[in-house]
C-alpha cells in the first residue's frame, strides 16, 4: 500500500487527488496539510511536522507558500515528493533542488502526459523550422489563477529555446508604440477569464505559413493522473530531481 501526504488537501487539487487515489486499491490518503479543514476522512494538518502518521510519498499541487511548511521535514523523515506548483521563484527552486541531494524529487509545472508530449513535439518544431519562424506562445487559464504566464508557458518556451542552445529571451506581452518583434524572442501571453482549466498555443509563424500546436485540458483530473503516476515512480527511488 502506497501511502500518501497531500499539500493543499482542501483545494480543488487537492479534493480530486484524494477522489482519484481513493479509486486504488494500493494506494491511500493518510493525511493532509493545509490551514482549512474540509470535513475529509483523512486528518488534516498545518505542517508536515504535526503529522503522525507515516508516508511513502508527499504530493504537492498547491502553491508556493506551502514549501516551507514540509520540504525541510520531508528530507528529515526521507519522504519523497511530487512537486507540481507553479508560480516557483528561483529561490524556490534552489530549495528543490538541494533536497533532491537528500530525497527523491519529481517536479514538473504540469503532470499533464499531453503536455509533456506537447514539449518534445515543440522542440522537435524548433529544430527543424530554425530562425525562419517566429514563435509566440498564448496561455489560457480560468480567472483564479494567480501566477502568469503560466509555468506550463514558461516549460514550452525552454523546451522551444534549448533548440536555439538557449539563446532566445522572453517577451511577456507586448504595449506601447514601439514594440516591432526582435528576431532573438519568444513571445509569450496570458489570458484569464472563466473557468478555463488550461489552454496552450505554441505558434511558428512563417512567411506565407503558419503552424500552431496547441493543448487544451477540460478537467483537473488529467493533472490528477499524472501526479499519480508520479508518486508510483518516485516510491523506492534513490535521492535524485
Amino acid at each position: 500500500m502506497i501511502k500518501v501526504i497531500l499539500i493543499g488537501s482542501s483545494g480543488k487539487m487537492g479534493q480530486i487527488l484524494s477522489s482519484s487515489i481513493n479509486a486504488y486499491e494500493d494506494m491511500e490518503v493518510v493525511a493532509g496539510i493545509d490551514l482549512r479543514q474540509n470535513g475529509s476522512q483523512f486528518p488534516v494538518y498545518e505542517k508536515l511536522k504535526d503529522v503522525e502518521e507515516d508516508a511513502d510519498v508527499i504530493i504537492d499541487f498547491s502553491n508556493p507558500a506551502t514549501l516551507p511548511l514540509y520540504l525541510q521535514e520531508a528530507i528529515s523523515r526521507k519522504i519523497p515528493a511530487v512537486i507540481a506548483t507553479t508560480g516557483l521563484d528561483e529561490a524556490d527552486i534552489e530549495k528543490i533542488n538541494e533536497a533532491s541531494k537528500t530525497i527523491a524529487i519529481f517536479r514538473s509545472a504540469n503532470m499533464s502526459l499531453g503536455i509533456n508530449l506537447l514539449q518534445n513535439l515543440v522542440r522537435t518544431a524548433a529544430s527543424i523550422l530554425g530562425n525562419s519562424f517566429d514563435v509566440e506562445i498564448i496561455e489560457k487559464h480560468h480567472n483564479m489563477k494567480k501566477d502568469a504566464p503560466s509555468g506550463t508557458a514558461f516549460m514550452l518556451a525552454e523546451s522551444v529555446n534549448e533548440a536555439f542552445n538557449n539563446k532566445l529571451s522572453f517577451n511577456y506581452g507586448r504595449h506601447g508604440k514601439d514594440c516591432k518583434r526582435s528576431d532573438n524572442e519568444i513571445g509569450i501571453h496570458a489570458v484569464r477569464g472563466g473557468t478555463i482549466v488550461g489552454e496552450h498555443d505554441v505558434i511558428f509563424a512563417g512567411n506565407d505559413e503558419v503552424i500552431t500546436i496547441n493543448h487544451s485540458a477540460t478537467s483537473r483530473s488529467v493533472f490528477a493522473t499524472g501526479g499519480i503516476a508520479a508518486a508510483r515512480f518516485l516510491t523506492g527511488c534513490k535521492a535524485g530531481l
